[in-house]
């Protein structure tokens, strides 16, 4: 006599999750292979999603996929864990239909997931170990810790304009604010006529005295983690080419975690953003500024220290005055950075130092 089987069995069987993330929710959407199953909403909580799936779908081969954003890589960390193949993307480079852009809404949006998900026309990006991620996290906060600082240097002149405050004769010349000298004078010596000014000028001072203290301290913290096994060989070699010093390479360092990721120095100046937009359509061809695509932090880093290699950097130093004949200097920088870029992956892909010797 036959019996009615109570046991589910769905080994083989692949399952598409596109994941719309929220602070407090997430909009699921669940395919197979040629249906849709289910959409619906549940606790921002990777277990949740799991023990569904597992409850619903046992034995089944799990794929996930949810956009990049504010929630970061948490998420990843915990449904790879559990066994479901998850991947990250870039919501820019999700297929939408015009229909989808009109009528936009969560469950429109975790259903687009899964279907390119399923379909594999997605393409993941790249997700660090969560001890880099929190190294990057320090190296940025220095990064914003100087803006801060600048923003708090600028309101103590703006608030010395405003009020006609002049300089000293010794304090006339830009180079020489911020000294302790300089400090102390603020400190001491500015006053306003009504004490509240004064009050409020010195809660400024306090301020900007914090930030140094701050970025001091962020700073040597950096610098000891430089020195780290992780890092000390990548920051030599880095630091073999003009104009990198220990910030810029570790900044180049959490920021991409490895340069094997890379298959060439094309791959990595479009994951950096050194790349010019493009137009071109039959015989018409324009190329036009960077795209904005890219790492802010790791642009900005490198072309500021390309300003220092084209002076140290005799063949730098030759690529950048033929360029500025026929363009402006912030575009002939930019081209520099390009070359400075080609260098950091030469020098890690191959694990040696840059040479800088010019060959007669």
């Amino acid at each position: 006599m036959q019996t009615q089987r109570t046991e589910l069995n769905f080994e083989g069987q692949n399952f598409y999750v596109g994941i719309d993330v929220h602070l407090k929710s997430w909009t699921v959407s669940i395919l197979t292979e040629t249906l849709p199953l289910k959409t619906f909403t549940q606790p921002a909580n990777a277990e949740t999603l799991y023990n569904y799936l597992d409850r619903n779908f046992p034995g089944g081969t799990y794929h996930s996929v949810y956009e990049a954003g504010f929630s970061g890589f948490k998420a990843h960390y915990s449904l790879k864990g559990m066994g479901i193949d998850n991947i990250i993307v870039n919501p820019a480079d999700v297929p939408t239909s015009q229909k989808e852009q009109l009528q936009k809404d969560d469950p429109v949006d975790s259903r687009k997931l899964a279907r390119s998900l399923r379909s594999g026309e997605l393409c993941p990006i790249y997700v660090p170990d969560p001890s880099t991620m929190e190294d990057r996290s320090l190296v940025r906060m220095r990064s914003t810790l100087v803006k801060d600082l600048c923003r708090n240097k600028n309101r103590i002149k703006s608030f010395l304009y405003f009020y006609g405050i002049a300089y000293p004769p010794e304090f006339e010349k830009s180079g020489t604010h911020w000294s302790k000298r300089f400090m102390k004078w603020l400190n001491e010596a500015v006053v306003t006529e009504y004490e509240s000014g004064t009050h409020a000028f010195k809660i400024l001072i306090q301020e900007a005295e914090q930030h140094r203290a701050h970025l001091l301290e962020v700073t040597r913290k950096v610098r000891l983690m430089a020195k780290s096994e992780k890092y000390s060989k990548e920051v030599a070699l880095l630091r073999s080419i003009p104009g990198i010093g220990i910030i810029t390479a570790m900044t180049v360092m959490t920021e991409i975690e490895t340069i094997e990721r890379f298959n060439d120095t094309d791959h990595f100046a479009g994951f950096v953003g050194l790349v010019p937009t493009r137009h071109s359509s039959g015989e018409k061809k324009n190329d036009g500024e960077m795209t904005f695509r890219g790492q802010d932090a790791l642009k900005s880093a490198l072309i500021e220290c390309s300003w220092m290699a084209a002076r140290f950097d005799p063949t730098l130093l030759k690529s950048y005055l033929g360029y500025i004949k026929r363009m402006e200097p912030n575009q002939a920088i930019t081209r520099i950075a390009r070359r400075v870029l080609n260098r950091m992956y030469y020098v890690l892909k191959n694990k040696r130092e840059y040479d800088s010797r010019v060959i007669k």
